[in-house]
């Protein structure tokens, strides 16, 4: 499972034109789901999430979790974060989990992170062609692949 988790002052999805989902200052996360992902993928990633440290104290460093700042999240899935360019210049995307399964991790993904957080994150619409805006802050990218953990 895979994430790309960027610090934002705000982000918003629309899909076909009308916005379907927003947050203010926290994170916008990408999530793609790797065949093979388990629960155990899962768990980890949304812990490292909810643990990760990357809004600035009052001396400017990078010490505070989301949490702690009262952050907001929208989580988009994107099943592109697991393209492979190995065979040319055309991505594949074999090693993207199947669509059902995608959604049940993604789903189980924003009800962990809603329950860590005691307060709703914002989704974008599976499978949906979305556009998606945000204002960096920093800018700080932070990817997380659970396949990658120590």
């Amino acid at each position: 499972m895979r994430a790309v988790v960027q610090r934002v002052s705000s982000a918003a999805v629309s899909v076909g034109g009308e916005e379907i989902g927003s947050c203010a200052r926290g994170f916008l996360i990408l999530l793609g789901v790797e065949q093979g992902d388990t629960d155990e993928d899962l768990a980890w990633l949304v812990g490292k999430v909810h643990r990760l440290r990357i809004f600035p104290d009052a001396l400017g460093r990078m010490s505070l979790a989301l949490g702690e700042v009262g952050g907001q999240v929208l989580v988009i899935s994107q099943f592109t974060l697991l393209a492979s360019t190995v065979h040319g210049n055309r991505p594949d995307f074999l090693r993207a989990a199947k669509p059902d399964e995608a959604e049940r991790l993604y789903a189980a993904f924003v009800a962990r992170l809603q329950g860590l957080l005691g307060q709703p994150v914002a989704t974008g619409r599976f499978a949906a062609d979305m556009q998606v805006s945000l204002v960096n802050d920093g800018p700080v990218t932070i990817l997380l692949d659970s396949r990658n953990r120590v």
